[in-house]
């Protein structure tokens, strides 16, 4: 529920609208009153429609079971980008994003690629947003880094696409709209190929240039369904866009065998239960129409599209689905493996949500050692599972469900498989 002057609004009210409106570019801003004093938010203009938005750094300042809560930064890989790879400028309703990584292809240069290790790919630079951090951030604007119970099964890839674009909104990067430079595939469906196939190209085509000129590269997020051999080289295929190969050569190939062999391990042996795995990826489109990659990151996701990094954190997505609990998942945007994180923070535990922390196979006692800073340092309560060494332990009690609140009428689903929000 929101306070706009003294009167309060459900999301469902249709005078809700009219009230954002009246105070859009104003110094008045509206309060949700998930908390006793209620936290300012803001108004943002996405699609045309009044949107209220969190003000920076007040995620862990909502309450667990509000949909504007989000755990605190340091606990992910957030914390060292916000402010400076991330800058949200609540008056302007705009946030501006610092990309590592070019989007432009200057004819004759070689392209980047993922690199044999780690650290070649994923820079621990905070000022900038690697290809993966990219990925990570619109994923968890898209809110795909969130699990309830009323989210299973309504998630599909119109879903995932719809809230992707909708995060790219209000983006800016390089000096111009993220959005412009964005593709994700629309669902494919055999009677409109043709059409599907002219709306790609008209969207690709502002990645193409003639034969030696320098072009600009789009950004594509997509589901992959095969990497294999091409004739010449080496291609993915995307799910969504089966009568069309993107192209790399036998170098870029090889580093991302490489340096992604985690991802599509995980994604291999999980297929057949429902695992995804996505690519995104700076794409060219070259004289003859064929795109081509620059660069690109992979990540695995859950039947449920939720990231996940390793075979126990699937695991503990599984479980926690099967209890029924509500969860955030930490992304690790730029930090390296070697730098530990909270796998996910339970937002269904009382006083607090309980932040949940999966020790890796072989971690290091550097790694340790700062794992146990990082939760002496927390305000969280914690959990601690060392697969291999323990069993799974008792999860923190659920606390009692809420007393039910009106919502909206379901009329447009969101990545809950709920009604759009007027909150995020």
């Amino acid at each position: 529920m929101l306070r706009i002057h003294d009167e309060l609004f459900e999301l469902s009210d249709p005078g809700l609208a009219t009230a954002l409106a009246s105070v859009y570019g104003t110094k008045v801003r509206p309060v949700c009153i998930c908390r006793t004093g209620g936290v300012e938010m803001y108004i943002a203009k996405i699609s045309g429609k009044y949107a209220v938005k969190r003000m920076p750094n007040t995620g862990p300042d909502h309450a667990p079971d509000c949909d504007s809560y989000e755990p605190p930064a340091e606990l992910s890989g957030l914390g060292q980008l916000v402010g400076n790879a991330i800058d949200e400028d609540a008056e302007e309703g705009l946030t501006t994003l610092k990309l590592g990584f070019s989007l432009t292809k200057v004819a004759g240069k070689s392209a980047p690629s993922p690199g044999t290790s780690e650290k070649d790919s994923v820079k621990t630079d905070g000022n900038k947003l690697t290809l993966r951090g990219t990925l990570h951030y619109l994923w968890e604007q898209a809110g795909f880094n969130r699990r309830s119970p009323a989210m299973e099964g309504k998630r599909s890839w119109a879903v995932v696409r719809k809230y992707l674009l909708l995060a790219a909104e209000n983006k800016m990067a390089k000096g111009g709209a993220l959005l412009e430079r964005l593709y994700v595939p629309e669902p494919f469906t055999a009677d409109k190929k043709a059409e599907i196939a002219q709306r790609r190209m008209a969207r690709l085509a502002k990645a193409s240039a003639p034969a030696g000129a320098t072009r600009q590269l789009m950004i594509v997020v997509g589901e992959v369904a095969e990497i294999g051999k091409a004739r010449f080289g080496f291609k993915i295929r995307f799910k969504h866009v089966p009568d069309c190969d993107f192209m790399m050569n036998e170098d870029l190939h090889t580093r991302l065998q490489k340096r992604f062999a985690t991802e599509i391990e995980l994604w291999n042996s999980n297929s057949a239960n429902g695992v995804h795995l996505m690519a995104i990826a700076t794409v060219g489109v070259g004289h003859t129409g064929v795109p081509s990659f620059e660069e690109i990151a992979l990540m695995a996701v859950s039947p449920g599209w939720v990231p996940f990094e390793s075979q126990f954190e699937l695991m503990l997505l599984n479980t926690l689905g099967e209890k029924k609990r509500r969860y955030v998942k930490g992304l690790r945007y730029n930090l390296a493996s070697t730098s530990p994180l909270a796998t996910l923070v339970l937002s269904d535990t009382e006083p607090d949500p309980t932040a949940l922390y999966v020790v890796p196979f072989g971690a290091s006692e550097d790694y340790l050692q700062e794992l146990d800073q990082l939760i002496e340092n927390s305000k969280l309560p914690s959990w601690k599972w060392e697969p291999g060494t323990a069993e799974l332990p008792a999860f923190p009690s659920a606390a009692a469900p809420k007393p039910y609140r009106k919502q909206p009428a379901p009329s447009e689903p969101n990545q809950a498989g709920e009604s759009l929000p007027a909150i995020s």
